[in-house]
């Protein structure tokens, strides 16, 4: 009896699908073509209602938004009748995302382009080595100004990062759970929202009390900046202690470290980075304020490098007064008010600069690196 075998299809032989049905795709510089597109359309238009004033009431923000709006509409309409209505929808959701971002980034770029124009008219070298002293009109300097916002920025940083720091490390490390800590933490999220008025409002009151009222001095004005900082040190390090994997508290602990010492030698240098972050933001929240330092620190027109004797000048107050009360050239007194807020600036990204530098450097090693 013979059987018969019959051979297996090979793979060659099996028979595909002769066709599947896909939605069509847009070239990849179709968004971009329709994004050029909005935005020569949206300029026409707002060129068109400028005809006739100064070219430089062009509106260059409303033009961009309404260009980004305008390519909304278009990217929509033809995504779903080229490819699909999944498709428009993603890619609508893509550019609503990416035009709230760049919504986002308008007042800043607006803002460091007019600081930025407007303060280099002054930024010079007799700017950064004169004061104002016996200066009326044109000429002088902020040396006294800056030197006293870096000392007064100095002194409420030494106040407030050890005290915001080694609170947070109770917080995270042994207050968990106890009412001492929920207490902390609710006065802390209050302190967050205390307007910076009355930071300065306090400190002015408690030395009116003890030294006099009308007392004005630098060291007044660092203590009224450390009110704002702390709770910003304190929130952002009690975050980033948190995100610390226990599992390196545990091998510190298994192997007979102490608690202090794990925090001091393991928690705290994993964390490094991030804590010079938020220390960073807590300057940069409060190296700005004018309120508080016009109350408890005043202004002078020569140098004054004394912290605890007579008032001192900083930035901040320095350009609010240069701009609020001009002389006479009106130009001379705005111009140093814009190169001091330039000045500002400048400093607040140095310190920045460096706090990441100092974080790489102290940040631990991975495999050597």
């Amino acid at each position: 009896m013979t059987a018969t075998l019959t051979p297996s299809p090979s793979p060659a032989s099996v028979v595909a699908p002769t066709h599947i049905t896909s939605a069509g795709h847009l070239p990849k510089w179709a968004p971009w073509a329709l994004l050029l597109v909005a935005f020569v359309v949206s300029a026409t238009i707002f060129a068109f209602m400028n005809v006739g004033n100064d070219p430089a009431d062009f509106n260059i923000a409303l033009t961009l938004v309404v260009g980004l709006l305008f390519y909304m509409v278009l990217i929509m309409v033809i995504s779903t009748v080229v490819e699909s209505r999944r498709h428009a929808i993603d890619r609508l959701m893509t550019a609503l995302v990416s035009g709230a971002f760049v919504v986002a980034l308008l007042p800043l770029i607006s803002l460091l382009y007019t600081v930025v124009v407007n303060g280099l008219m002054r930024f010079d070298g007799e700017f950064f080595s004169f004061s104002m002293r016996n200066i009326v009109g044109e000429g002088g300097g902020a040396v006294h100004a800056i030197w006293g916002t870096l000392l007064i920025t100095l002194g409420a940083t030494i106040i407030s990062v050890p005290i915001g720091l080694m609170t947070s490390i109770y917080l995270v490390e042994y207050g968990e759970g106890r009412k001492l800590a929920r207490g902390i933490t609710f006065l802390v999220d209050v302190m967050t929202g205390i307007p910076s008025i009355v930071a300065g409002l306090f400190i002015y009151s408690v030395f009116s009390i003890i030294v006099g009222p009308g007392t004005r001095m630098g060291i007044m004005g660092s203590l009224a900046l450390s009110v704002l900082m702390i709770p910003v040190v304190v929130r952002g390090s009690e975050e980033l202690l948190r995100i610390v994997p226990n599992e390196l508290r545990e091998a510190a602990y298994a192997l007979g470290v102490p608690k202090w010492l794990t925090i001091l030698k393991v928690v705290l240098p994993t964390a490094i980075a991030g804590i010079l972050t938020s220390i960073m933001l807590a300057i940069s929240r409060v190296i700005g304020e004018t309120a508080p330092l016009l109350l408890t620190v005043g202004i002078v027109q020569g140098m004054n490098l004394n912290m605890f004797s007579g008032q001192m000048a900083t930035l901040p107050v320095f350009s609010y007064m240069q701009a609020k009360y001009p002389g006479i050239p009106v130009d001379a007194y705005l111009e140093r008010a814009w190169a001091a807020a330039l000045t500002l600036i400048v400093i607040v990204m140095v310190l920045n600069l460096l706090a990441r530098v100092i974080a790489k450097v102290f940040a631990p090693k991975i495999n050597g690196r």
